[in-house]
């Protein structure tokens, strides 16, 4: 009998183990190795911090005409728009007219909230998203979730480590992928269960009015 117990504990953890390997593997064939810019052109552009050379290649396809206006979500509150443009030159004629900061938001979820706001307040109907490579998965099933009649066009920004090193040989790397694919799956499990009526996390409302707003700190520059 305890043999017997044993041995189905050894192959549920066995079916699990393969049923998460498959995942994984079907998340990484999800991310892109290369940037490519947007085939086509959009309302607006949001970009979500967090990572490195994000904001400087949204700010880039701004330039280029891909959006009208960008929204920079998720800014940390001790930046303002002067620090953007000293990092960020180039951005500084933007800034002042098509450029809004979003301080609010802290995850994910909340970048998703924000931007819908944003965009509603807008009246977009199309958005280039543009984060890392890794975290694009559950980006867009959160601004989906939350934006589900707006075209959503994603544009993965691909690090430096990235493209140095293959994934597999990078401990950092893999710990990177494991923490974000483990977040892709619960968001992808919450939603679900929310879409049944079962709602385990509701959305908490943000501040009316703290939604992006133009950097009036630019403005004076």
């Amino acid at each position: 009998m305890v043999g017997r117990t044993f041995a189905g504990v050894v192959a549920t953890l066995a079916i699990g183990f393969f049923v998460a390997a498959v995942g994984f593997i079907g998340f990484l064939s999800q991310l892109r190795g290369a940037e490519i810019k947007p085939e086509r052109k959009a309302d607006g552009i949001v970009v979500l911090t967090g990572g490195s050379s994000r904001v400087s290649d949204a700010v880039e396809l701004l330039a280029g005409g891909y959006g009208r206006r960008l929204l920079i979500s998720g800014v940390h509150p001790t930046n303002e728009a002067s620090d953007i443009t000293r990092s960020l030159p180039e951005a500084r004629s933007f800034i002042n007219c098509c450029v809004d900061l979003d301080y609010s938001a802290i995850n994910t979820r909340s970048n998703a909230a924000q931007t819908r706001r944003w965009a509603a307040e807008r009246g977009f109907k199309s958005l280039i998203v543009v984060t890392s490579n890794y975290h694009m998965p559950r980006a867009i099933v959160e601004l989906s979730h939350a934006m589900p009649s707006l075209d959503l066009i994603p544009y993965a920004v691909v690090g430096e480590k990235w493209r140095d090193e293959p994934w597999w040989t990078s401990g950092p790397t893999l710990r990177l992928l494991l923490s974000e694919y483990a977040k892709y799956v619960a968001a992808e499990a919450r939603l679900r269960l929310a879409d049944l009526g079962l709602d385990l996390a509701p959305e908490v409302d943000l501040p009316t009015g703290s939604v992006s707003r133009r950097p009036a700190t630019a403005q004076a520059n």
